[in-house]
């Protein structure tokens, strides 16, 4: 894997963790993002346990294996998320229900274990900027399923709609939304089922996939 040289320079590093439990993958990871000169290597483990009992910044990107001894898959996501971090899910497991259960869980990205370094770092780099990353091919896995399973007229939706689909997307609580809006929290809510009917979306799955159908997450 190799560092992508032709990002912009950032005042501040990106404050990364890893947890994966096969030793030359995590040794690989951690050699990317140590070379990387906008990154900030921090904590290192094989599970979420050893990750949890170490000093990693709030708000520090995650990049986390799904199959861990201990808490793994969705839980995984779900744990790493509420210590107020940013997950970056790297797995060789990359079927749908996958992807779809993690970034359900609140994962801001997800991609297979068979990216180069540069993708690697661009998703790491785009998380970072609270954005949602999910590699070309696993997005093409999800709209297809999206269109197989929705087909019909195409969806239209305002521009205050497609903003509060993109954040809850992104894994975005409702609060969050209302306040990067500048909304109530009822406004979001009243948002969302009208998102709701109109795509026949219920779950935050569902709404991945229309929003990446859509081209909201990038």
């Amino acid at each position: 894997m190799n560092a992508d040289e032709q990002q912009p320079k950032r005042t501040t590093p990106i404050n990364v963790g890893v947890i994966e439990d096969h030793p030359l993958y995590r040794d690989a990871v951690a050699r990317v993002l140590t070379e990387a000169p906008d990154i900030a290597l921090g904590a290192v483990a094989d599970s979420v346990a050893r990750f949890a009992v170490q000093e990693q910044p709030p708000g520090s990107v995650v990049v986390l294996d799904l199959k861990l001894r201990g808490v793994q898959d969705a839980a995984a996501v779900l744990e790493v998320g509420q210590m107020g971090h940013k997950v970056l899910v790297v797995s060789a497991h990359a079927e749908q229900p996958e992807v779809l259960g993690a970034m359900q869980a609140g994962a801001k990205g997800f991609l297979s274990k068979d990216v180069d370094g540069d993708e690697l770092l661009r998703a790491i780099r785009t998380i970072a900027d609270d954005n949602a990353y999910v590699s070309p091919t696993l997005a093409g896995m999800i709209i297809q399923d999206s269109e197989d399973r929705h087909a019909g007229p195409k969806i239209v939706l305002s521009e205050r709609e497609k903003q509060v689909l993109r954040l809850v997307a992104a894994g975005e609580r409702d609060v969050d939304v209302a306040e990067i809006l500048n909304i109530s929290v009822r406004t979001v809510r009243s948002y969302l089922d009208r998102i709701r009917d109109k795509t026949g979306e219920r779950r935050r799955a569902g709404f991945v996939r229309v929003a990446i159908r859509e081209g909201l997450l990038r």
